[in-house]
């Protein structure tokens, strides 16, 4: 009876892992940061954009991640930069899915030719340390500025 029950917890645990891993899994293609990209839509001299890709479904920290990094843009900087939520799957024709050859869940900072991919930070943090991913979003667009 012992091993029938950890042998279900084990199926139990493994297909959540399995269910999280789809919501978020991917990121951008390139997942390194501080990559040179060419972006038509911030030519502007220190026009700063912040682009989140989903999914339609998403699991509490997909959403703690939009959530909190909205809220610190809108605290930090206003209006001056701009924070767009694309969900990938509906927007599949949206053009910045293709250049940034978004697969999977992406929180980027863009300004001109600067891109930077926070994914990871944004993912660790957004639920148990937001501060810690309100400092990396103010460092990041601050240096981009």
């Amino acid at each position: 009876m012992k091993k029938l029950i950890s042998t279900l917890s084990f199926i139990l645990f493994m297909g959540v892992i399995s269910v999280s891993a789809q919501c978020c899994k991917g990121a951008a293609a390139d997942n390194s940061t501080d990559k040179k990209v060419t972006s038509a839509e911030s030519k502007k001299s220190g026009e700063v954009k912040a682009y989140y890709f989903h999914a339609t479904r998403r699991c509490a920290t997909c959403e703690a991640v939009e959530t909190v990094s909205k809220e610190a843009i809108k605290e930090y900087y206003g209006d001056k930069v701009t924070f767009e939520s694309i969900n990938r799957e509906e927007e599949k024709n949206n053009p910045l899915v293709e250049k940034y050859k978004i697969s999977g869940t992406a929180l980027l900072i863009v300004s001109g030719d600067k891109k930077e991919d926070i994914t990871n930070v944004a993912f660790l943090n957004a639920r148990s340390n937001p501060d810690k991913l309100k400092s990396k979003l103010k460092s990041t667009i601050d240096s981009m500025l």
